[in-house]
């Protein structure tokens, strides 16, 4: 085998190798991520079976964000449609539009935000007027969420493409518990704005698929190698050969 059909077997090998090896890591790292998915679907599903408890009650000294993260609480006050915002970018049934986010004033002086549902698109600008909340004590009845982001600069004009707590702490009078709440029930009931969000399908994703797709490029990587390499060998002649079809005398 001549150097250069060496060297570009050599070229070969290495490719293969770090092309096979970088897809079945991808592969095993999808399949990471589903795991973490199934673990994650089953501790909302295990939280949210739970008892609901008073807001004060989950996000007290026995409990905090971590543990109340998940939980169906309810909380007693008043909204405070004044620092109301919305959350644009948000679907309901194939149309776009956006949730409306208001926060619940408690009577220990903090607030709670409450996400209370969907408005539609041509909604731009808050306080939502065809979307107002009572103007009296109200209970309300949902699902603790962390929040979306901790971006301070989320928050533009009434408008926010993630919730962020830490954006709406700094356009407020008063302290904000560290999750939001996300609405199902509501007394006195809602009008027919904002309607309600459905509860998010716990969906294991594409990772399973994904996985299988890394794997069949590893596969396919091996294949290719196999078929390169088959033909470099059968197109290179050998020392012998190469020898015997020299002149005499030429090196």
């Amino acid at each position: 085998m001549g150097r250069l059909v060496a060297r570009r077997v050599l070229l070969l090998h290495v490719a293969a190798v770090v092309v096979a090896a970088t897809c079945v890591r991808l592969g095993f790292w999808q399949l990471d991520r589903l795991e973490q998915r199934r673990a994650f679907n089953a501790l909302v599903r295990a939280r949210e079976a739970m008892p609901v408890e008073p807001v004060g009650r989950l996000l007290g000294p026995e409990g905090g964000p971590v543990a109340a993260s998940y939980r169906r609480a309810w909380a007693e006050g008043r909204y405070d449609p004044r620092h109301e915002v919305l959350l644009f970018g948000r679907a309901l049934d194939g149309r776009p539009g956006s949730h409306v986010l208001t926060p619940l004033l408690l009577p220990d002086g903090r607030a709670l935000v409450v996400d209370r549902g969907w408005v539609p698109l041509d909604v731009e600008e808050a306080p939502v007027d065809r979307a107002a909340p009572p103007a009296g004590e109200v209970r309300v009845e949902g699902i603790l969420l962390p929040p979306e982001s901790e971006d301070p600069a989320a928050l533009a004009g009434t408008r926010m493409d993630r919730v962020s707590l830490t954006a709406l702490s700094r356009r407020l009078p008063y302290a904000l518990l560290p999750l939001y709440l996300e609405l199902r029930r509501q007394e006195p009931p809602p009008g027919p704005l904002p309607r309600p969000a459905p509860p998010p399908e716990l969906t294991e994703g594409p990772h399973l698929s994904y996985a299988v797709q890394w794997f069949l490029f590893a596969g396919v990587a091996v294949g290719v190698y196999v078929a390169l390499l088959r033909r470099e060998l059968r197109g290179a002649p050998t020392d012998a050969a190469g020898a015997a079809g020299r002149p005499t005398g030429v090196p």
